[in-house]
């Protein structure tokens, strides 16, 4: 479960550099990449996070 935990916060850092990055680029393109990936990476740890709740 530990390995879950911490695979589920590196994806919350992971969620908000994107989201950063996205906010700071001045390309339209970059910024639509980093915005996706921010919301990937969103989806992920939701994801991995209704499943450590299931396990419980």
């Amino acid at each position: 479960m530990k390995d879950m935990q911490a695979h589920l916060e590196k994806l919350r850092v992971e969620a908000e550099e994107c989201e950063l990055i996205s906010k700071l680029a001045t390309n339209k393109t970059k910024k639509e990449l980093f915005a996706k990936l921010a919301a990937h990476h969103r989806t992920l740890a939701d994801e991995v996070e209704r499943t450590m709740k299931e396990a419980r």
